[in-house]
């Protein structure tokens, strides 16, 4: 199936039964034309015309796309507070982004925060690419004030790639690969939407090591069912280059912190807390190390 029929066929995720409501209370959002929109850690959108009640309608539609993973959103004062502090990860990756112009692609980009941050690089597209329909919902929600003609989100996944053949100067993959049971399959999907000589900034799960192994849970890890394979990072170099990848260069290892991932109002379900040893917070709940982030960037052969 080509890459346009696969597009067509993935709309129709948005009249499932859980999310038919949501796209139905969606048609009641109103129109604010005068919205401006700030581009900082907080990605805020203000208004001077907007009414009470035009606020609680946004706040209604907004209660209904729970849970909010990736932020943080203001919208004409209305504060989502999302699960995951986003702008860590972006600003720790910002120094690096040379987008102006370019043809970019988010690959599991959640509903959009860093789609909308990067449009401070001019660049001259970003593709978003995640197949959740409820994402996909939230990421309409914010763009229907930001009103971008340079973001486009299709409900697809990073084995689409390869559809979109030496279309991209610059991919970002972020926190995708380890939800992959094949992750030089993956990688090489990736490559094949990238121009040559493009760029893939890429952050996966890590543990420490010299060699050239992996982490292989045994059911989850940190809670996470469909955490296959956490490398050391000689691993992920040798994956990047046996998926056609050159000069990997390690950008920046974080350990993930209460502080950039917590439960809110707009995420109330488990979250980092959850997912450690209560005794001791180098460790998993299963008894592995904690999560640990590793940054790369490489380059397309």
């Amino acid at each position: 199936m080509k890459i346009e029929e696969i597009i067509k066929e993935r709309e129709s995720w948005l009249r499932w039964k859980n999310v038919a409501p949501i796209r139905d209370a969606m048609k009641d959002l109103p129109q604010i034309k005068d919205a401006e929109v700030e581009l900082g850690d907080w990605i805020r959108l203000r208004s001077d015309s907007v009414t009470p009640e035009q606020r609680s309608v946004i706040y209604e539609v907004a209660k209904k796309m729970m849970p909010w993973r990736k932020g943080p959103f203001d919208l004409f004062g209305i504060r989502i507070d999302s699960e995951w502090q986003s702008f860590r990860k972006y600003n720790l990756l910002r120094p690096y982004m040379d987008l102006e112009g370019k043809m970019v692609a988010d690959v599991g980009c959640n509903n959009g925060y860093y789609m909308f941050r990067m449009l401070e690089f001019s660049p001259k597209l970003v593709l978003g690419v995640d197949p959740s329909p409820i994402f996909r919902s939230q990421f309409d929600l914010i763009n229907r004030y930001v009103r971008s003609d340079r973001l486009r989100y299709e409900m697809l996944g990073i084995e689409h790639m390869a559809g979109f053949a030496d279309m991209f100067d610059t991919l970002f993959c972020l926190g995708v690969l380890y939800h992959r049971s094949d992750p030089i399959v993956a990688l090489k999907s990736l490559k094949r939407s990238l121009k040559k000589g493009g760029e893939l900034i890429l952050d996966t799960f890590m543990i420490e090591g010299e060699e050239p192994v992996c982490l292989v849970p045994e059911s989850t890890y940190s809670k996470i069912s469909n955490v296959h394979f956490v490398p050391t990072v000689p691993a992920l170099e040798n994956w990047c280059k046996k998926a056609g990848f050159e000069r990997f260069e390690v950008l920046d290892i974080v350990k993930t912190e209460p502080e950039e991932q917590r439960k809110t109002e707009w995420m109330e379900g488990q979250s980092l807390e959850e997912f450690l040893d209560p005794d001791n917070p180098d460790l998993t709940i299963e008894g592995y190390p904690a999560p640990r982030r590793v940054y790369v960037r490489c380059y397309r052969k």
